[in-house]
């Protein structure tokens, strides 16, 4: 499994409905509209890394009122639920 942040700049007009538009993207598990550096952060979920091109390039920059991408893959994840369920395999 391949995850990705994709940081998306957007016209500001198209912020909200464009925020939609990528959460219903095959591969987008997740959109959130943000503060900061991009204005939707996408979290995009895949098997294979040749998929992330073809969500990234493909299917979010096609979409209206994109103007830029960043994308950000994880190598590793360290979140809570992640390490109690480590921990719960030798009990």
């Amino acid at each position: 499994m391949v995850t990705a942040f994709v940081l998306i700049d957007a016209e500001p007009a198209r912020v909200a409905a464009l925020a939609e538009e990528v959460a219903a993207v095959e591969g987008v598990a997740e959109a959130y509209s943000v503060a900061g550096h991009a204005d939707i952060v996408a979290v995009v979920r895949v098997r294979q890394l040749e998929e992330l091109a073809q969500v990234v390039t493909g299917r979010l920059h096609s979409l209206a009122g994109v103007t830029d991408t960043r994308t950000l893959v994880a190598f590793q994840s360290y979140s809570r639920k992640d390490v109690e369920a480590m921990w719960e395999l030798g009990a």
